[in-house]
């Protein structure tokens, strides 16, 4: 039993070095790196495409695309947008880890780059445990999934700074108690910082570019 939770941890902590390692790279390059965690349909690829489009102005933006699959169906929505992109295939693994982030990092013109968007493989469990070198990480959750996440995956709600509720123009639709789901994320994380959003009508996507606006303009200036 030892010799396993000995060998658990010496993996964590390989990867925890390493993402260390790729924080560093990002900060020398003076990168602000986000990390974006969801389940599958939630919505993700197209909020980084409004996140591009509603940024494209003030800074220059990078994505990492995370698939278990050797497809680039992501990656190349991303390029279509403008935006350098890199496409990992994990190869059937249910996350991205600091060796994966590592082997991408030098395929992308970090020095050009403001704000490094990656874009986890749709998992609401395995990835909250591996920490990649980004500077903080975001949750995507979608009306269509249940107001009951943060109960049964609360591990990922914990370590999160922010929190985007997608495809609210569904509320109407669909049986999701938002003031339970909400309960349940400050039970969690009481200072996540929560937006609405609806990618299909715009609505709330000015607010959370505004917010990671600050958070970029806030990292330039302390690098």
């Amino acid at each position: 039993m030892s010799k396993t939770v000995r060998i658990v941890e010496d993996i964590m902590s390989a990867n925890d070095d390493l993402a260390q390692q790729n924080q560093t790279k990002l900060n020398q390059s003076r990168t602000l790196g986000i990390n974006v965690m969801a389940s599958p349909g939630s919505g993700k690829t197209s909020v980084i495409l409004q996140t591009i489009a509603a940024l494209r102005d003030h800074c220059q933006i990078g994505v990492v695309e995370g698939d278990t699959a050797a497809v680039t169906i992501d990656a190349d929505k991303v390029l279509s947008a403008g935006m350098p992109a890199v496409q990992i295939n994990t190869g059937g693994n249910c996350h991205l880890d600091a060796v994966m982030l590592s082997k991408a990092l030098p395929e992308l013109p970090l020095d050009e780059i403001d704000l490094l968007i990656v874009e986890n493989v749709g998992n609401l469990i395995c990835p909250a445990s591996f920490s990649l070198g980004t500077h903080f990480n975001v949750v995507i959750a979608s009306i269509p999934e249940g107001d009951d996440k943060p109960y049964k995956y609360p591990n990922i709600y914990r370590g999160i700074d922010a929190l985007i509720l997608n495809k609210m123009d569904l509320l109407p639709y669909i049986d999701f108690d938002l003031d339970y789901f909400k309960r349940g994320v400050q039970i969690l994380n009481p200072d996540v910082r929560f937006f609405e959003l609806s990618c299909r009508t715009g609505a709330g996507v000015a607010e959370w570019a505004a917010w990671l606006k600050g958070r970029i303009d806030q990292f330039g200036a302390g690098n």
